[in-house]
């Protein structure tokens, strides 16, 4: 069973505070996010019957932080047969312009 609908959004400050303190932890040279196109990302939620998206932690054969993202169904299965991303853009270097989430 899917969880309950919830609001994900936050303010600005809270999400700051979150990517600060994983910052701090994470060391220099560690990925601090990464950055995925909107046509990879509407690609994956166009699969019939996606309801969302479920994003887990990994590492690359390197030893750096990766991201792997799946949809997810109505039953809260990840949808292992269909399109699975990885291969984001790493933040360093594609970080953008500085702001209080990345710097």
């Amino acid at each position: 069973m899917p969880p309950e609908p919830r609001d994900h959004h936050i303010p600005l400050q809270a999400a700051a505070a979150l990517t600060r303190r994983f910052r701090q932890d994470a060391g220099k040279g560690a990925v601090l996010g990464e950055l995925f196109g909107r046509a990879a990302l509407e690609g994956l939620l166009r699969q019939p019957g996606c309801e969302g998206i479920r994003i887990y932690f990994g590492r690359n054969e390197g030893g750096q932080s990766a991201l792997v993202l799946v949809g997810v169904d109505a039953t809260d299965a990840d949808m292992t047969s269909g399109t699975i991303l990885e291969q984001g853009f790493p933040c360093p270097p594609v970080c953008g312009r500085a702001n209080p989430l990345n710097s």
